[in-house]
Parts: C-alpha cells; sequence; structure tokens
C-alpha cells in the first residue's frame, strides 16, 4: 500500500468512525503504529485532521475530503459513467462542467475522444472548476471559459458573486452537473449552498441537464438543493442503481441511462 492509499484510506476511516486510535488503525491496514502515527502527523500539518493524544479527530463539524483524497473511490463506475456522458456531447457545443470527481473524469473523456481532436473550437467548456479549466486549457481545439470567484480548496471551485455575474452572461448547450445526492422526491443536491447556487444557475443557463453521479448518491438527500427533479434531462449512472430508484426518476421525467 503506498502512502497516498494509506492516506485515503485514514480519512475514509475517519469520516466513517469520527474518530481514529492509532492502534486500531495499524492492525486495519497492516502496517506498524509508528508509520500511522506519522502519516496522522502529516495530515494534521495539511489539516485535514486534528491530532489527538492517541489518534486523530476530525477536523472542525462540516468535514469534507478534498477533490484530490477522493479521486480513487468508486473509481471503475466513475469512468463507466463518464465515457457515456461523453459520448452524449456533440462536437461544436457550449458545454458546462461543475466541479467534482466525476465531472473530472466526463473533461478528460472528452479530451480523449478523436472526433474531438480537431475544431475551432471543437468544443467551447465552461467551467468554476479550476483542476478542470487546468487539464483542458493545454488542449487548443477547446475553447475554456472559467468563471471568476472565491476558490474551495475542497473542490477546487470557484463560487460567490463574481462567479455568478459571468455565468449569468452565459448561454450553454449542455450542462454536465455532479451532485453530492439526487432524489426522486427532493431533487439534486450538494452539501454546500455556494456551490448549490452556481450549479443551479449553470443549469437555468442549459438548454440540457445531464447529472453525473454513481448510485450511491442516488435515493438520498443533501443540504442545498441544486434543481428539482423535473428541471433533469439525463441522468448517468451505474448498474447498482435500484430498479425502485430508476423507475421513481423516469416517472419524474428523467432518462435514465446505467453505465
Amino acid at each position: 500500500m503506498t502512502r497516498k492509499e494509506r492516506w485515503q484510506t485514514l480519512l475514509d476511516l475517519l469520516v466513517e468512525r469520527g474518530e481514529l486510535e492509532v492502534e486500531p488503525a495499524a492492525e486495519a491496514l497492516g502496517v506498524s503504529a509508528a508509520t500511522i502515527r506519522r502519516d496522522l502527523d502529516q495530515l494534521a500539518e495539511q489539516q485535514l485532521l486534528v491530532r489527538t493524544r492517541g489518534g486523530a479527530v476530525l477536523h472542525g463539524v462540516s468535514y469534507e475530503l478534498p477533490l484530490r483524497y477522493r479521486t480513487s473511490r468508486r473509481a471503475a463506475e466513475k469512468g463507466r459513467i463518464s465515457e457515456t456522458v461523453a459520448a452524449l456531447i456533440v462536437p461544436g457545443e457550449v458545454i458546462g462542467l461543475t466541479g467534482g470527481t466525476t465531472t473530472t473524469e466526463v473533461a478528460r473523456a472528452l479530451a480523449a475522444r478523436p472526433d474531438l481532436a480537431t475544431g475551432s473550437p471543437a468544443l467551447t467548456v465552461v467551467t468554476n472548476a479550476l483542476n478542470i479549466a487546468g487539464e483542458l486549457v493545454i488542449r487548443p481545439q477547446f475553447k475554456i471559459v472559467l468563471t471568476g470567484g472565491v476558490a474551495r480548496p475542497q473542490s477546487y471551485e470557484l463560487t460567490g458573486p463574481l462567479a455568478m455575474e459571468v455565468l449569468g452572461q452565459l448561454s450553454v448547450d449542455t450542462a454536465v452537473v455532479g451532485v453530492d445526492a439526487f432524489d426522486p422526491a427532493d431533487g439534486a443536491a450538494t452539501r454546500h449552498e455556494d456551490e448549490a447556487a452556481m450549479n443551479r444557475l449553470l443549469c437555468e443557463r442549459a438548454r440540457r441537464v445531464v447529472i453525473a453521479a454513481d448510485s450511491s448518491k442516488l435515493g438520498v438527500r443533501a443540504f442545498a438543493r441544486i434543481v428539482a427533479t423535473d428541471a433533469v434531462d439525463i441522468l448517468v449512472t451505474d448498474t447498482g442503481l435500484s430498479p425502485s430508484v430508476a423507475e421513481a426518476f423516469e416517472a419524474a421525467g428523467v432518462e435514465v441511462i446505467r453505465a
């Protein structure tokens, strides 16, 4: 197990349990207690947790792993979802991409499409995600429009009045939206109201709204609503989606695609 994998596992355990003790963590990961202490010290230096005498606790009352530590979760499902979403995009479209691990994979899948290798532009990509803009800006065939705003270190997303002002002046063909939750009755949602406001405006500025989310995020609720279910055109998810939840989405007018 690499250091990055250990850190990912430790942070996942911490989120699940709320606190960690060195000895049980060392046993769970199959490494020495000294290694766990060193890992916890380094994670504390990055303000990802708070060290205690015998282990660690969550950093603050509202905890969310930074994007770079969430990329390996359900990686296979996200890979299939991203390829399916990318295939829905027509050359020459203006697309909007929110931040998140799945939408980042969608951006990479778009960059790998042979039919999008040339064009003037092949795609126009509007995003408030710094990491997505950074990955795509080296593709000269893509026109990248990055909103202004204040950056959230957990998600690399720009939010706030500056971002809203820019986005409100633009029109988008397809919005690809990442979510923390999507429930047939309660709609699409995220944990943070500032991100929800940006995502909502992107959906309002788009002709077509596509939600890209693995099945663990479906049929559940989150704090800040993005849009109602009937504002979503297509849901792309994995085969783990239960038939009953799929039927509820379809009854609400959402096309469900399982990748």
